[in-house]
């Protein structure tokens, strides 16, 4: 009976990953960093970067580009939401109470956090599997930690950025500058 489970497992993970392709990312749902239920239906209208972030990583500094990015295009109906993610060399490994005070101490983060998740393998979360699967716009496994999607005010995914790739770098900007310009 032990080969079934593996290939049940299987089965399902493909089937995540196929549903969560065929439908908009905003409607995927996830969890907010105190628990809640949500999704980036919540983002409706706005442009967002999706970011999967850690708190041990050598990326982390990003943070303050991220929140930088997040106050310049705010009021313009872009955000910034980071996913907390221990997938990679266990860079995220507190709780979400740890997360949130990092967070707010040490770079004064005010854009929206979720509920720490898997970005791939196993266990991966059907968001990051419609950002990344088979049929997703840019498929691939994510690199590492703060790797970056821009979601359009559709919820249509515009960019794909890798983690090396800052907040601020011009390419980035161009793009959220871009997709903020489109109706």
């Amino acid at each position: 009976m032990k080969p079934i489970k593996p290939l049940i497992t299987s089965v399902l993970l493909v089937m995540t990953a196929l549903a969560a392709a065929t439908s908009s990312v905003r409607e995927i749902s996830v969890k907010d960093i105190e628990g809640k239920a949500t999704s980036l239906a919540a983002y409706k209208g706005k442009v967002v970067l999706v970011v999967n972030v850690a708190s041990k990583c050598g990326l982390t500094p990003q943070y303050s580009a991220l929140e930088a990015t997040h106050k310049k295009f705010k009021s313009k109906g872009f955000t910034v939401v980071g996913f907390p993610c221990n997938d990679f060399a266990g860079q995220e490994p507190g709780t979400a109470e740890d997360i949130k005070t990092f967070c707010k101490t040490k770079y004064d983060v005010s854009f929206p956090l979720m509920e720490k998740l898997h970005v791939k393998g196993p266990e991966q979360h059907p968001l990051y599997a419609a950002l990344t699967g088979p049929g997703a716009k840019f498929p691939g496994d994510v690199e590492w930690n703060f790797g970056k999607f821009l979601v359009g005010k559709d919820g249509t995914v515009l960019k794909r950025f890798a983690p090396k790739t800052t907040p601020d770098a011009p390419e980035v900007i161009a793009a959220i500058e871009e997709a903020l310009k489109a109706k």
